[in-house]
């Protein structure tokens, strides 16, 4: 019989890995070009014919080209351009009338973009914030030519190093430009308004008064003003303001917006703030040692991901739960919900190429990806309910189907017998001591444990008189009444060499709470055992420790 070559086995062992997954893979390809976070990927059911499409917020190479994508499968069906960089990507259904179908909401730079069936519906922009004014006056001397470019650019910097209110975008700019460029740059701009304008963070969904799947839903936006906003969805008006220590990065909600609702909110101090409806401040913090780099909400625990390379649990009042260390960074997190199983887990994609999943601290699955995972996102696509969409680091694509016979159990992620069993032991060589000792416990285990209890015993009938004996002549310093004074008796032995006269001591009371010390001092001469002086003082056992 011929001998199996390479590439057979390869390919057996490829079949066999494939067996055991518990996920099918639908689709890769490495060179698709997306360059995306987890914030901007949503799945929905945009025209309403029961076919999700993936909706994608993407940076474009290097951070130059964001456009935003929308996918059927692998296809790409639109492609439009954005004018500033993608922060989120949500999906929400505005009102009730028929047909229910979602509108994609898009933050990006100051504005949120709304479309209807892939098609502009609506452009909400953050409302302007106040200028410096400073800033304010030293443009309008521009304007009247009473400073120069060169002293403007001075006042401008003076102002950015100390003044609370930042700068407006129109200063910012001319503060970067080349000396031979600020000139033409105040003649352009010196008649135009100051305006100061922020921008979006991060973005997420509230329900307004129903917690039913297709409810109606509000938009909750953060801002670089460290501000969350909560917009009504059919007029888009500000529903409510709330203030923040922190500029908010990543954003978890739960409850609806008229009834009872909590927000937490991950910011760049590295803290998590926990607000509730009727609150305009946080009424929890939660202070973490690193910074986030992610924020899930699995029922009523909020994991965090920081730079220290571990998952954390918590409650909503701040109580850590666990924590759980990770082999690599954490690049992205998202949540995995099975609703068919009722299963709710964590997704988190780690810089050497796996995906590990969890639940609390139980790991559930390891996925390993040949490239690093910088986005995830799970739900419905196409007509598959559970689909794991995945982007890789290098712009790649992959798209992963989970099996309908698969269960996820703890510690299904770790493969054939733990690291530790293979770590041997230094155990010291057995010596004839340590087995003629073997021997004899053997033997005589019995007697031996016989004699131990005895002696324990023993020990506890002692220790019994003499407490008994000593509460019967009131030796011991334990006082039965609060009035009566504790007399503490101690005895310092002095070894003095060559000491030839008496030791005198001078007395003082210890406390003012009735306490006095009795220091029996013992002097001794150097080489003997019998006191040259033995005398009892009333001082502080701490003055009494000092002169000795």
């Amino acid at each position: 019989m011929a001998a199996a070559s390479p590439s057979d086995s390869d390919g057996s062992r490829a079949e066999s890995r494939e067996a055991s997954s518990k996920w099918l893979d639908a689709h890769y390809d490495p060179v698709a070009n997306i360059h995306t976070f987890s914030a901007c990927l949503a799945l929905a059911d945009l025209h309403g014919d029961g076919e999700y499409k993936l909706v994608v917020g993407d940076l474009g190479p290097g951070g130059r080209q964001p456009h935003l994508k929308v996918l059927k499968g692998p296809t790409v069906l639109t492609e439009s351009p954005l004018p500033a960089l993608p922060a989120a990507a949500v999906t929400f259904l505005m009102e009730q009338h028929e047909p229910r179908t979602p509108a994609l909401a898009l933050a990006s730079g100051p504005c949120v973009y709304v479309y209807k069936n892939l098609r502009p519906y609506f452009k909400f922009t953050l409302p302007q914030l106040p200028p410096n004014s400073l800033e304010q006056d030293l443009w309008n001397q521009a304007k009247q030519d009473q400073i120069d470019h060169l002293t403007l650019k001075e006042m401008l910097e003076g102002i950015r190093e100390k003044a609370e209110v930042p700068l407006s975008v129109q200063s910012l700019r001319f503060l970067q430009l080349e000396l031979s460029e600020m000139e033409a740059f105040v003649n352009q701009h010196k008649s135009k308004a100051i305006k100061r304008q922020t921008v979006i963070t991060t973005m997420t969904i509230l329900k307004k008064n129903l917690a039913d799947e297709d409810a109606v839903s509000c938009l909750v936006l953060g801002t670089e003003n460290k501000e969350l906003l909560v917009l009504d969805p059919e007029a888009f008006t500000i529903l409510a303001k709330m203030s923040l220590p922190g500029v908010p990065v990543f954003l978890e909600v739960s409850g609806q917006f008229d009834v009872e609702f909590r927000l937490a909110a991950a910011c760049r101090n590295g803290n998590i703030y926990i607000l509730r409806r009727d609150s305009r401040r946080p009424k929890y913090c939660i202070e973490l040692s690193a910074q986030p780099v992610g924020l899930v909400r699995v029922h009523k625990v909020l994991v965090v991901g920081s730079t220290e390379d571990s998952l954390h649990g918590f409650t909503h009042k701040g109580k850590r739960l666990w924590t759980v260390p990770m082999p690599a960074a954490i690049l992205t997190m998202n949540l995995l919900e099975q609703r068919s199983r009722g299963l709710q887990a964590v997704m988190a994609g780690l810089a050497n190429g796996e995906v590990r999943i969890y639940h609390d601290k139980a790991l559930l699955n390891v996925i390993r990806a040949p490239d690093a995972v910088t986005s995830l996102c799970f739900g419905r696509y196409g007509r598959e309910d559970n689909t794991l969409v995945m982007t890789t680091r290098g712009g790649g694509l992959m798209i992963k189907i989970l099996k309908r016979t698969a269960v996820f159990v703890e510690g299904g992620g770790e493969v054939g017998p733990p690291p530790a069993q293979a770590t041997k032991l230094s155990v010291p060589r057995k010596t004839r001591l340590y087995v003629d000792q073997t021997l004899r416990e053997r033997e005589a285990g019995t007697a031996m444990h016989r004699t131990f209890q005895t002696d324990l015993y023993l020990l506890r009938l002692r220790a019994a008189r003499a407490y008994v004996q000593a509460l019967e002549s009131s030796l011991s310093p334990v006082s039965a009444t609060a009035r009566e004074p504790l007399k503490l008796h101690a005895v310092v032995p002095l070894l003095v060499p060559g000491l030839d006269y008496p030791l005198e001591t001078f007395v003082e009371s210890l406390s003012d709470k009735g306490i006095s010390d009795i220091i029996k001092v013992l002097v001794l001469r150097e080489g003997q055992s019998a006191p040259l002086l033995s005398a009892h003082i009333n001082m502080p056992v701490s003055e009494g420790l000092a002169a000795a």
